[in-house]
């Protein structure tokens, strides 16, 4: 594909990075001559400096060719703007990053993919939707939904307690005669190798393990991990930036205790007016002093989201030493990610990960509607539409010519999400779940197309 990416920020350099991997024909366009080099030394992409919200810049990158352009400068006007030219210089498909959340909530009513837009992603609207589903899952440091949760992946570390652990998949899955879940991911503990595991994988302490359930298995899972889902009410949040103010508001309205923490004193009075239902404290969260006042050792769960990834990990440390049961921090550096099942903190997020996890389902082969990466793995979870001509239509799934790197999680048909197993028939019109490493993607792609 030829992609047109304008921002060499964050979240662009991290999607030219990701996509450079995978060969794909990048053009990166900025303003700014220093990351535009940076990315030009360390990627195999081409650069281009200039305004991309001028026509003369967009035709040099060819974007009459181009089959995704993507806006994600610092300016959501600017954004926009880029969008509504490429889709009319006569690019096939467009995504703009917006900050204003109001722009998504009416994206039906103003169909703005009649203006030429055809996606609108918020990274900060992802990390709170994010935060809330970590809290719903409270037991489990990774998880992600698949139709309002039909299916849902979830992640956790094994403790040696998991009735589970020094069994295989196979001797596991016979525990519950009623099979509700899938192991579709396993990394090895103190090791960067991940695992699709098969029947006669073994499970053992310290493994990062993903499944994939239904709405009955999730409580199966808890048993069979040895965890326990911890009701949370009470809520600290450190940091009003856009995402603890999403945050905030959103657990607000769903009954939740909310204290914010923020240190600016113009920014917390103005949090103050915006969220009535949450108690807002002008102080600086790294004051352990300040954290004790405000009954830090209550707190059932405590979100660290200020602009400093060492701020956040820290905070969440010191919360759990109170021990409190959730601890979520975001985090802008990447490494870090290397560390998160050790560090000590429950879950880390970045809105990078999340854009571009995102973003890179349209750029997916085959009718992609959902597409996650998981943190620390090079693994992506898909959902697929089957459709009439898709080369698994109408086949047992044990008759599949599947990678072995790659696994099918569940199914979801007519709505309702199902495990499914050697004998499952998959139909047109099926969302079916998969799990693949990156050797694969190309193989899997081409049996949905």
């Amino acid at each position: 594909m030829k992609i047109i990416i304008a921002g060499a920020g964050e979240v662009g350099f991290h999607l030219a990075k990701l996509l450079s991997f995978e060969s794909q024909d990048i053009t990166l366009i900025d303003i700014n001559r220093e990351s535009l080099n940076y990315a030009d030394t360390h990627l195999d992409i081409k650069v281009l400096k200039g305004n991309a919200t001028s026509v003369s810049i967009l035709k040099e990158a060819k974007v009459e060719s181009s089959d995704l352009v993507i806006g994600v400068t610092a300016s959501e006007t600017a954004n926009i703007t880029l969008c509504l030219l490429a889709k009319q210089l006569g690019c096939k498909r467009t995504i703009a990053r917006i900050s204003n959340t109001e722009f998504i909530d009416n994206k039906e009513e103003i169909r703005f993919s009649h203006l030429g837009i055809d996606e609108l992603i918020s990274p900060e609207e992802l990390a709170a939707e994010e935060i809330q589903l970590l809290l719903d899952q409270s037991a489990f440091n990774d998880s992600y939904e698949f139709e309002g949760g039909e299916l849902t992946m979830v992640g956790t570390t094994l403790m040696r307690t998991a009735p589970f652990v020094g069994k295989t998949v196979k001797e596991a899955a016979q525990i519950f005669p009623e099979l509700h879940f899938m192991a579709i991911a396993i990394q090895r503990s103190g090791t960067q190798y991940t695992l699709i595991p098969r029947g006669d994988s073994e499970f053992k302490e310290g493994d990062q393990a993903y499944f994939v359930t239904t709405k009955d298995g999730v409580n199966e899972l808890y048993k069979l991990t040895g965890k326990t889902k911890a009701s949370i009410k009470k809520v600290m949040i450190l940091g009003g930036s856009k995402i603890g103010f999403k945050t905030a508001r959103d657990l607000c309205s769903n009954k939740f205790k909310v204290k914010l923490i923020e240190k600016d004193k113009n920014k917390a009075l103005d949090l103050a007016d915006d969220l009535p239902n949450a108690l807002i404290i002008n102080g600086d969260g790294r004051n352990v002093e300040l954290l004790e006042e405000e009954d830090i050792d209550e707190m059932d769960a405590f979100i660290s989201v200020t602009g400093n990834s060492e701020t956040n990990i820290m905070s969440c440390l010191v919360a759990k030493s109170k021990n409190i049961k959730k601890t979520i921090a975001l985090v802008e550096n990447m490494d870090y990610f290397q560390l998160s099942h050790s560090i000590g903190v429950d879950t880390l997020i970045n809105k990078k990960l999340l854009a571009a996890n995102n973003i890179f389902r349209h750029i997916r082969k085959g009718e992609v509607v959902a597409l996650t990466r998981l943190n620390n793995l090079n693994a992506e979870i898909l959902e697929f539409i089957v459709k009439p001509s898709s080369a698994v239509t109408g086949k047992i799934i044990r008759d599949l010519d599947f990678p072995r790197s790659a696994s099918i999680g569940g199914v979801i048909r007519d709505g309702i999400g199902q495990i499914a197993l050697g004998d499952f028939e998959i139909k047109a019109g099926d969302r079916v779940v998969v799990c693949c490493l990156p050797q694969s993607i190309s193989k899997v792609e081409k049996l949905f197309l």
